[in-house]
């Protein structure tokens, strides 16, 4: 399996509770932190979510807490379960805007909040 590497980037505001969980991040993708994820049900691993995907992961179910490059391998990282984020550091798939992620994270009652900072 690949490495996940750390960069702090003010992705986190707010005073939420912080929780992650390990995830497996499909191979394919070189991901950066702050990546909104969704779940591809017939594996249960991770990619970044795009509104048009039709295996799940259209929905955004977590967001990453870590640099990943999963580009040979599938690679078992951290992400957030719980927590508030900045709009603008957030990394959106094609079709997402920031208020579409937090309509789906209302939806699905999570602990994830996106914040638009002025």
């Amino acid at each position: 399996m690949g490495e996940a590497t750390f960069a702090p980037n003010d992705l986190l505001v707010s005073d939420v509770p912080v929780i992650t969980r390990n995830i497996t991040i499909a191979s394919g993708q070189n991901l950066k932190r702050g990546a909104v994820l969704g779940v591809i049900t017939a594996s249960d691993k991770y990619v970044l979510s795009a509104a048009a995907a039709a295996d799940g992961s259209e929905v955004p179910s977590l967001v990453l807490a870590f640099d990943v490059d999963a580009s040979a391998a599938d690679v078992v990282a951290a992400a957030y379960a719980s927590g508030a984020f900045d709009s603008t550091k957030l990394i959106l798939g094609a079709g997402h805007t920031a208020a579409t992620v937090e309509a789906a994270f209302r939806e699905a009652s999570a602990p994830l909040y996106v914040r638009v900072l002025k």
